[in-house]
């Protein structure tokens, strides 16, 4: 029976692929934190032989009727993207995909009553927050490697149903699966003219004290382990715009049994600012209540 080995919610801002003396430039002759973080995640826990499929809950892949899986036999090219090519370009990529584990999601997605479909189209668009994860956890490592959509249609039972469809898939499939929902907390940016004078990491530099409050207290449940106060908290987070309506965690904690998930989170990078946004890398290395249509399986990295 497959298992959830790892999980994340982790960071993918752009400013991440600039180069060093550029992110220091930035940030008042210090680096990121979200850096270090990332090649210290990939010591940790990327570089091992504990896993078989990473899935991107990707919360820049907006779809609009349904939630779409990646389902390519494997993905190659380069990615330049069309929202900040001066940071992002040419970005040369290669990896196996999963179309196993994504036909099952399909699967189960009506079982759970919703629509996942997987697509294997070659010429199919690839986000920056699946391309720029890989380059740095995934690059040089013989892995598959899978992105899901967050709908952008979609209510949060609708995330949370997705990600039941998932772990169902996981379950059945016999695979080793690290999840990463990659993308922010509170997601509001500063103005352009403004936005400059808001570069640096610093949490003073999120958009509002309220929105980095709000932050700051869902950072302390998760890592507490007290997903069920995220859960039930989030009209009132909502109102502080988080990324893609934080589908990417929706989906993620939807799969690994929602508040019935008790897992503590290990911060691998401080909680940082992105011209106004909430950042920061939060690791679950045991993931630990089950499936909804496997209640006894128990998701550990010693499974």
């Amino acid at each position: 029976m497959g298992s959830v080995v790892g999980l994340g919610l982790i960071a993918h801002v752009p400013t991440i692929m600039l180069p060093e003396d550029v992110r220091i430039e930035l940030n008042e002759g210090k680096d990121i934190t979200l850096v270090a973080g990332l090649e210290k995640l990939r010591r940790d826990y990327f570089e091992n032989d504990d896993y078989d499929t990473v899935v991107v809950l990707d919360s820049h892949w907006a779809t609009t009727v349904e939630f779409v899986i990646t389902s390519h036999e494997d993905r190659s090219g380069h990615f330049t993207s069309e929202e900040l090519p001066r940071g992002m370009s040419g970005v040369p990529y290669e990896y196996k995909g999963d179309p196993e584990l994504a036909r099952l999601a399909e699967e189960f997605g009506e079982k759970n009553g919703t629509w996942v479909t997987a697509i294997d189209d070659p010429y199919l668009p690839v986000m920056y927050a699946t391309i720029n994860l890989w380059d740095f956890l995934g690059k040089g490592l013989d892995k598959r490697w899978v992105s899901l959509s967050v709908c952008q249609t979609a209510t949060d039972e609708d995330m949370l149903r997705a990600g039941r469809a998932l772990g169902e898939a996981i379950a059945a499939s016999g695979r080793r699966v690290i999840l990463l929902a990659s993308g922010a907390l509170s997601h509001t940016f500063y103005k352009l003219r403004d936005l400059r004078k808001h570069e640096m990491s610093d949490p003073s530099h999120i958009f509002s004290a309220a929105a980095r409050e709000a932050d700051l207290e869902r950072l302390e449940w998760m890592k507490a382990g007290e997903h069920g106060k995220i859960l039930s908290t989030m009209p009132e987070f909502h109102t502080f715009r988080p990324e893609a309506m934080f589908g990417h965690w929706l989906l993620a904690i939807g799969a690994v049994g929602e508040e019935n998930c008790t897992a503590p989170g290990v911060l691998y990078s401080d909680y940082e600012n992105s011209i106004g946004t909430g950042q920061v890398h939060v690791w679950f290395p045991k993931p630990e209540a089950g499936f909804p249509a496997a209640k006894d399986l128990v998701l550990s990295r010693d499974a």
